[in-house]
């Protein structure tokens, strides 16, 4: 298996592919890991997926610093204390944590995941590549892929390293501007850009009295926070003229001031980058052996923080699914349902983006459509609403069954051992919850032996529930709460193939 890409998508992909056995080489063109600004924040479902391959401990740390940088920030702008924690915006319209219903069902049992929250690119990252290590997989720093030609039994693969390397299947995780996706001749419809934007952490003077989080100015917005030296600009006269040209401070300088009218200057830039709101997506995520995760199958503006969101999704429904299909055990069908379950998500995203932008407009009309937007999400069922969709716990997959739970990310169950289900995940297998001690149900799985795990406990959290069989994915492919196994065979052999 080879994966193109050694950013947090191809990485999480790698490890979930060894997980399950499967050898696993991840080249990357950069020599080092880009220290670009990027995203700085997970959501929900991402925080779970970590959770559940015993991750969280590592982020931890980095977590904790980061609120506590972001909270004296706030501090020292006149916010702050707890209410004031974000969960997130929607075109600038931020919605703090306070006027959040998390009694609301969608949240129920989100366990120690709710907690990572703020979290650098760049050190998730760093945590993914040390796992993939550990693991076993074998990483190339600074080797290109130059070409490759797939067949129906396998891909050749070129290197800028030396000789070609035979694969299996050949995953593009190579970005925007894959190169895989390129070679392949995947279709990749969109729209194409109206906006530049600019985002960069600097040394600055002059920026002392200007209000945190996102402000609308003349010809655009800015973004001062939230923690010192980020700033970040949107300006609505077309995409740059060169995206590739070094960013300079007098460039991040000359935005800053246009949008904000402020006398700031630019000292000094420690990272910058240049985005647009250019948005497409890959018809299909499959062609052949080939494949495409993360941004090479859908890029977008990076408003909201979805993209690396969309990403680790993607590696975590596609990853169990490409082993099964290694190891010859995989159902009919079973691969195509990567771009099934995964492209309306990536649809939504690209539709989410799009709308900010239309939303974040000066003039008269869409301030006006602003203002009532934002009285909306003021509200309470509009808050709860923002961060039900910005956390991805509305998100659902179309798998046959009757059960609300069915196709559902699973809650984090806790049993009455003093456990929970995110930590019975940590082997990346499947496992069926047998959670009213019934031998029949116990019975009915004894064929999938190896592939799908079997906990009998008691179940203090959903005392209703008597079987529940989780993907490794961490989605609910069947629930019962009457003890019977009807429809457990069936789900069994869709998804894990025929009994051994």
């Amino acid at each position: 298996m080879v994966i193109s890409g050694g950013g947090p998508v191809g990485l999480m992909l790698a490890c979930e592919l060894r997980l399950a056995g499967v050898d696993v080489l991840v080249v990357e063109r950069l020599p080092e890991p880009d220290q670009t600004i990027k995203a700085g924040g997970v959501n929900l479902t991402t925080a779970e997926a970590f959770y559940r391959r015993g991750l969280l401990p590592a982020m931890d740390e980095v977590v904790q610093q980061n609120f506590a940088q972001i909270q004296k920030f706030l501090e020292s702008r006149g916010g702050g204390g707890p209410k004031a924690v974000p969960v997130g915006h929607f075109a600038g319209i931020m919605v703090t944590s306070g006027g959040v219903d998390f009694d609301d069902p969608a949240f129920r049992d989100v366990g120690p995941a709710a907690r990572v929250v703020v979290i650098q690119q760049q050190a998730i990252e760093a945590i993914l590549a040390a796992r993939a290590a550990e693991l076993g997989v074998e990483i190339r720093r600074g080797v290109a892929l130059t070409g490759f030609d797939a067949g129906d039994d396998g891909v050749t693969v070129h290197l800028s390293d030396g000789g070609p390397v035979r694969a299996g299947w050949l995953v593009g995780a190579d970005g925007g501007r894959s190169f895989v996706r390129k070679q392949a001749g995947f279709a990749f419809p969109g729209t194409d850009p109206a906006i530049t934007g600019r985002q960069a952490m600097a040394e600055l003077t002059g920026a002392d009295a200007l209000p945190a989080g996102w402000q609308h100015g003349t010809g655009g917005l800015y973004v001062h926070g939230p923690t010192p030296g980020r700033i970040l600009t949107v300006e609505f006269d077309g995409p740059p003229e060169d995206r590739d040209a070094p960013v300079t401070a007098q460039e991040i300088e000359d935005s800053f001031r246009r949008v904000s009218g402020a006398d700031v200057r630019v000292e000094k830039i420690h990272s910058a980058t240049r985005f647009t709101d250019n948005a497409r997506q890959a018809s299909t995520y499959r062609q052949g052996r080939v494949l495409l995760a993360g941004d090479a199958a859908h890029v977008h503006s990076p408003f909201g923080g979805q993209g690396l969101n969309l990403g680790i999704g993607d590696a975590v429904n596609l990853g169990w699914k490409l082993a099964a299909t290694v190891h010859g055990w995989a159902p009919d069908g079973l691969l195509d349902t990567y771009t099934t379950e995964r492209h309306p998500i990536g649809e939504w995203v690209l539709e989410w983006t799009r709308a900010q932008v239309a939303l974040m407009r000066s003039d008269v009309r869409t301030k006006a459509l602003r203002q009532v937007v934002t009285e909306l999400l003021f509200t309470g069922d509009g808050a709860t609403y923002l961060a039900k969709k910005l956390s991805g716990v509305l998100h659902r997959y179309p798998i046959d069954g009757e059960h609300d739970l069915t196709g559902r990310a699973a809650p984090d169950f806790a049993f009455a051992d003093g456990t929970r289900l995110g930590e019975r995940l940590h082997d990346g297998k499947a496992l069926l919850l047998d959670l009213g001690d019934h031998a029949g149900l116990r019975e009915a799985a004894s064929g999938w032996a190896g592939r799908v795990g079997v906990l009998t406990a008691k179940c203090d959290s959903e005392p209703a529930l008597t079987g529940v069989l989780v993907r490794p994915d961490g989605h609910i492919a069947w629930a019962r709460e009457d003890g019977s196994t009807a429809g457990l065979d069936a789900a069994l052999r869709r998804w894990f193939g025929e009994p051994a």
